[in-house]
């Protein structure tokens, strides 16, 4: 995983960045859309993401995108 400072190491850090510092809500259809992008080895946005963090960071959103989907009853 990167050592940037601006790139979330835990799951606190990713919930405050994607709704305070993005603004984004995280809806449960957020949540299911970007699973299923982030689980697809595939889709261009996911191979994009590998390139930029890596497999093992992909892994940790992937997670907590799952913990926020169990949080929201997806």
């Amino acid at each position: 995983m990167s050592d940037d400072p601006t790139i979330p190491h835990t799951y606190e850090q990713w919930r405050d960045c994607i709704t305070v510092r993005c603004g984004i809500a995280l809806t449960p259809m957020f949540v299911r859309d970007r699973l299923a992008e982030l689980r697809d080895t595939k889709h261009q946005r996911t191979k994009k993401f590998v390139e930029h963090y890596g497999t093992e960071y992909l892994a940790c959103v992937v997670g907590w995108l799952e913990r926020a989907g169990k949080d929201l009853g997806v």
